[in-house]
């Protein structure tokens, strides 16, 4: 059965229940036991499970560290870094050991592990917690990246992150923690590594992850009154991205917009619009346009931060660009 709950309960529900299903997961992080998280993502955990949730030091490199190792042992580790940003401080522990274990020894030994990392900007967090770090992730083969956008997304693709035996970065945009959706009670997964299209249309293809695919979904909406029928694609995972799906789309529509919160040099927004030119460019009827952000840190002071990230009217502006081809 399903009710309405945020972004954030969404995903305590995931961790409660995998970690009533499952002895082996535990959660570790910065003050995520007895106060629950910064965000009160683990709140009630450690009431329950007083011996599986771990309060650490101020040290991404040992949280993450000791997850790897936990992992290598059978365990589950999920572990909280309070802001994505920090990933610089613990990217080694990431990138050359979770990430290349599984290869290294064949498959015999491999870092099952959850990084849950705080992202994005909009609630003037200012230059150190308000980066979109996915970039700095999606060229690591055998890491992967997951962005879920609504609550419904953020428990299923939680609990099949916490099921995976490949390491998982995922990404929980700040900006999502108090949307609210339909989630069910029960325990499910949604599959990692697909797409979801979140509408159909076949005129349009609007390619958008976490807070973007509001943005797209509003602009959808303006430019059916117009005529306009857009197709919405949110990848879930981004790395390792689901082409088929978005080359699909576009191979329908002929026009693709890709809109993404980080700056637009070396973004998602610039592999897909690659793939899409490898795969489909004869079936191109405009030139691809991508909307991000302004290629500087995110400033504290509200009315520049806001200049800086992309809006909706961007999005609406783009895509009647698109369409004027």
């Amino acid at each position: 059965m399903s009710r309405t709950i945020t972004f954030s309960k969404a995903l305590n529900e995931a961790l409660h229940q995998e970690m009533e299903r499952d002895e082996k997961v535990f959660v570790i992080g910065e003050d995520v036991a007895k106060m629950g998280g910064d965000f009160g993502i683990t709140s009630g955990i450690w009431v329950k499970w007083p011996d599986r949730a771990f309060d650490t030091a101020l040290s991404e490199a040992a949280i993450v560290g000791l997850s790897c190792g936990a992992a290598v042992c059978g365990l589950r580790p999920v572990a909280e870094l309070m802001f994505a940003d920090f990933i610089g401080v613990c990217y080694d522990q990431i990138v050359n050991n979770a990430a290349k274990l599984c290869y290294m020894y064949e498959g015999k030994a491999s870092a099952q592990m959850v990084v849950r990392a705080v992202t994005g900007g909009g609630i003037r967090c200012a230059y150190h917690h308000s980066q979109c770090v996915e970039p700095w992730l999606m060229n690591v083969p055998g890491l992967v990246v997951v962005a879920p956008a609504t609550p419904y997304e953020a428990k299923g693709l939680l609990v099949s992150s916490i099921r995976s035996n490949n390491p998982v970065v995922f990404l929980e945009h700040k900006g999502l923690y108090n949307q609210k959706g339909e989630v069910p009670e029960e325990l499910y997964s949604l599959p990692l590594y697909q797409a979801n299209v979140e509408r159909s249309g076949k005129d349009l293809t609007i390619v958008a992850a976490m807070t973007m695919v509001n943005f797209a979904r509003r602009a959808a909406e303006e430019l059916a009154k117009e005529g306009v029928e857009c197709e919405i694609i949110n990848p879930r995972t981004l790395f390792p991205l689901d082409k088929e799906t978005i080359v699909s789309s576009v191979a329908k529509t002929g026009r693709l917009v890709i809109v993404q919160e980080g700056p637009k040099f070396m973004g998602y927004g610039a592999e897909i619009g690659s793939l899409v030119s490898e795969d489909v460019f004869e079936y191109l009827k405009a030139p691809v346009k991508r909307v991000t952000s302004l290629g500087t840190p995110i400033p504290f002071a509200p009315v520049l931060e806001d200049e800086v990230l992309p809006h909706y009217d961007d999005v609406l502006k783009a895509c009647r660009e698109a369409m004027a081809f």
